[in-house]
């Protein structure tokens, strides 16, 4: 009864082993192939349609890839002056701005936190996983943090995260948001219409850059202020 006992743990260790080790490889796998192809969908464009319909509202998916070279360096610029000002310089993790952050998330009892994620942190998040805050999720998160900076670098993540954030119901990825809001491709954005895109990433569904409150034109002011000092990957 015994030795059955301690065979079938062994059993279920080593099936959870190699479930594992599965996991691992299909995720580092899955990373190098989007080295090369460009990721086709994300987990935010299948549920934002799927909440639509509880609400009662058509949510499509409007998105057009564009590659590194095809984009304004504009776009570059104001993202990591708005996101991740030490985007060039960080390993996927800004620890300081954790730390900050934890500190300041202690005092604020009750009231919203803020947070610390890189535009790393952020590609993960958006390419890979699912919306929320639960400890699972933010351990995947790192996790994909660590292979995409290992196995993109800096250039390919900032393509990648460009062309698939939200930019608005339905608006997804840079291309899309340059036609929808100012007619044009991303490739002719000018500084200012890209400083007025990154002002809205906190909240893209409930600002417009093309009709930008006070409050998203001072944030806008502010970016493209900073956009001059800001190295992006040639």
């Amino acid at each position: 009864m015994q030795k059955t006992k301690r065979f079938s743990l062994g059993r279920i260790f080593l099936f959870i082993g190699k479930l594992l080790l599965s996991a691992v490889i299909f995720s580092v796998l899955l990373v190098a192939i989007y080295t090369v192809m460009h990721p086709p969908i994300t987990p935010l464009m299948l549920l934002r349609p799927i909440e639509g319909i509880f609400s009662g509202e058509f949510v499509g998916i409007d998105r057009d890839w564009k590659n590194y070279e095809d984009i304004s360096p504009h776009i570059f610029r104001a993202v990591i002056a708005s996101e991740d000002g030490k985007f060039m310089k960080h390993d996927g993790f800004d620890w300081k701005a954790i730390e900050r952050a934890k500190r300041i998330n202690a005092m604020r009892k009750g009231k919203r936190l803020i947070g610390a994620s890189t535009i790393s942190m952020q590609t993960s998040k958006n390419v890979f996983l699912w919306p929320g805050r639960n400890y699972v999720r933010k351990a995947l998160e790192a996790y994909f943090t660590v292979l995409i900076e290992a196995i993109w670098g800096k250039r390919r993540i900032l393509e990648i995260y460009v062309n698939s954030i939200e930019w608005g119901s339905g608006v997804y990825g840079v291309e899309a948001a340059a036609q929808k809001y100012f007619d044009k491709s991303a490739a002719d954005l000018t500084k200012q219409e890209a400083a007025l895109l990154a002002s809205v990433l906190p909240n893209p569904r409930k600002w417009s850059p093309a009709k930008p409150s006070p409050y998203i034109r001072k944030r806008a002011r502010s970016i493209q202020g900073r956009m001059g000092g800001v190295a992006i990957p040639k």
